[in-house]
């Protein structure tokens, strides 16, 4: 107990820090000469004492009524004996004796308390003429100094933005990379000549400037350059397109000199530009023309690339998904010398993918990674990363102790199609979903050449109110009867409302703009269509001022195969589910009970094809 009281009797001792900066100098400085004004405005405590003449003051004192008076500079206040206090104001230079020797009032009638005020006056007097003086030249002084700051802050504009990843950093290399082997081959020999340049010199062979990445959004470009900068274990700047780009003019261009001056001072190294259209585009282009800041940018890109010595080890790597917009002088040989295409990985690049992302997840061993593998064409290694990662979650939030084939189908909707959204649905909005589902599902399930069912489903997910998923196969070509049966599924939804319900719905306002997004790439694209073999795309850049290369009369041939092609593939659609009507009444049934079938009770369902071909419209 002893103990604990001595503990309880310490001081603490508070240490208060202050900054003194410019900021706070001027913060303590206003709030000073605050107080200050405070004080001088109202040097007495605020009272709700009744003002009085002095004669009356002087009058109750004669009286015996007043206890105490306090003096202050120009102010009498009374005390009453009965508690009350009034004030009476008097001559600053008046006496307080000879007041009362002239009223005839002895002064040791009552008690005279006199407060003299005189020193803090003074010294308020000082500070007041002295404070606005130091707060104006601090004030000044603030302000040269930011201006001065400004002045720095513009020179340091063109100071590069890159990302710096030395060898220090851990590396990622290409064994954490999976499904693009062929551009890992291509990079390989750069990583051999930054590691052995002598070898590719005593041959001749010169320095690759730059490798130009091209490919979809989350193939793993970005991803591979860093691998690249790992596996050759150099310096690695990254750096994205737009980061280039200021509001002033020339900023870009000073970027760009010195991101490379500080590249060749730590060579061997790699320079990455992510998303290298931003400022590559091609120049003079467009509806506005040209743009002063990127198009400098992108001319001292040029001239940089161009000033390689046969001994620097330096390369640039850059990516994009848009290499048909970037100038030719910017991908020409000596420059970007190798171009490196990153494709969607195919069915094993899937299966090595997972197998990366796979690690530190528990997994159950009813997992198929062959058929999650098949199930996932089309995925970018970016999309089977969140796969994997949002089966994990799923998981997690049922508290399951491992990953199961159930949690990765989930997790594989998900990505493609987005959260299930248990939205209110009328019993008529049902059955039409039902129905609508259920006639895309039999189109798919009658067509020789279009994949099989996997899924049908009238639970709502993202911007949809159900959806049929196929089993998704891996395709080289794309061949026309494929299309045009791809547009009858797709038409498929509302052949069976109208069947149905003698009825238009906006359900298949996606559906038919697929349907003719597909029809008119076979007109103007594929050359699939009674105009022959002949490109008639629109789409390519073009000034505002160049007219169109397509005449009016050809336009509307293109519109004219483009309807042909979307009525063929309703009429099929319709054909189909007139004759497989039964069936479409049992499939919207089970789907009302259900809401969702797999391919097995599907096919339970329905039953063995019947071979309906010969009954569609050919083109």
């Amino acid at each position: 107990m002893a103990t604990n009281g001595k503990k309880n009797n310490k001081r603490r001792i508070v240490k208060v820090k202050m900054n003194f900066s410019m900021k706070n100098i001027f913060l303590y400085g206003f709030v000073l000469v605050f107080i200050i004004f405070l004080f001088t405005a109202f040097e007495q405590p605020f009272t709700n004492n009744q003002t009085v003449p002095l004669s009356q003051v002087l009058q109750d004192v004669k009286s015996g009524k007043v206890k105490e008076i306090d003096v202050s500079d120009n102010k009498f206040t009374a005390k009453e004996k009965d508690g009350t206090s009034v004030d009476a104001v008097i001559e600053s230079s008046a006496n307080t004796y000879q007041i009362f020797h002239d009223a005839g009032i002895n002064p040791n009638k009552t008690q005279i308390v006199i407060k003299d005020n005189s020193g803090f006056n003074n010294w308020i007097n000082i500070l007041s003429s002295i404070l606005p003086v130091v707060l104006m030249v601090a004030f000044f002084y603030f302000i040269f100094r930011q201006a001065r700051g400004a002045q720095e802050n513009i020179f340091s504009f063109g100071q590069s933005r890159a990302k710096l990843f030395n060898r220090d950093t851990p590396k990622v290399t290409f064994a954490d990379v999976a499904g693009v082997d062929e551009a890992k081959q291509e990079l390989t020999e750069i990583v051999d000549f930054l590691k052995n340049p002598q070898k590719y010199k005593a041959m001749g062979a010169r320095t690759p400037k730059g490798v130009l990445m091209v490919g979809p959004a989350g193939t793993g470009k970005t991803l591979l350059a860093r691998a690249t900068a790992g596996e050759a274990g150099v310096t690695f700047f990254s750096i994205a397109g737009s980061e280039f780009m200021e509001m002033l003019v020339g900023v870009g261009a000073s970027r760009v000199r010195d991101l490379f001056a500080t590249a060749k001072k730590a060579q061997p190294a790699i320079i990455f530009i992510d998303e290298v259209d931003a400022i590559g585009r091609q120049r003079g282009v467009g509806i506005m023309g040209g743009h002063d800041e990127r198009e400098q940018t992108l001319n001292q890109i040029l001239v940089e690339m161009d000033g390689f010595a046969p001994t620097e080890q330096l390369v640039v790597i850059a990516a994009t998904n848009r290499p048909d917009v970037l100038d030719p002088a910017l991908i020409r040989p000596g420059r970007f010398d190798r171009r490196v295409v990153l494709d969607l990985p195919d069915i094993e690049g899937r299966k090595a993918i997972l197998a990366i992302h796979a690690r530190g997840k528990p997994f159950s061993e009813d997992v198929n990674w062959e058929r999650l593998a098949k199930r996932t064409v089309g995925f970018s290694g970016a999309d089977l990363e969140n796969m994997l990662n949002e089966a994990a979650i799923l998981a997690a939030r049922l508290g399951k102790k491992v990953i199961d084939m159930k949690d990765l189908e989930e997790a594989a909707t998900k990505v493609k199609l987005g959260p299930e959204k248990k939205r209110l649905q009328t019993e008529e909005d049902k059955k039409m979903t039902a129905y609508h589902e259920a006639g895309h599902a039999l189109v798919a399930w009658e067509m020789p050449h279009v994949e099989p069912i996997h899924r049908i489903s009238i639970v709502s997910r993202g911007m949809t109110l159900g959806h049929t998923m196929m089993e998704p196969i891996d395709r080289v070509h794309e061949t026309k009867k494929h299309l045009i049966e791809q547009i009858a599924v797709m038409m498929g939804g509302r052949a069976a409302e109208e069947l149905v319900f003698d009825e238009m719905t906006t359900g298949a306002s996606n559906d038919i703009e697929k349907a003719t997004q597909v029809a008119r790439a076979m007109v103007v694209e594929w050359g699939m269509s009674d105009l022959g073999p002949i490109n008639l795309n629109t789409d390519s850049q073009q000034s505002f001022y160049e007219s169109s290369k397509i005449s009016p009369e050809m336009q509307a041939k293109i519109d004219e195969q483009v309807k042909k092609i979307t009525d063929t593939g309703y009429q099929n659609a319709t054909k189909i589910l007139k004759i497989l009507k039964k069936k479409l009444d049992i499939l919207a049934e089970e789907l009302m009970k259900k809401e969702t079938l797999d391919a097995d009770e599907f096919a339970t369902l329905i039953g063995p094809k019947k071979a309906l071909v010969p009954a569609t419209v050919r083109l």
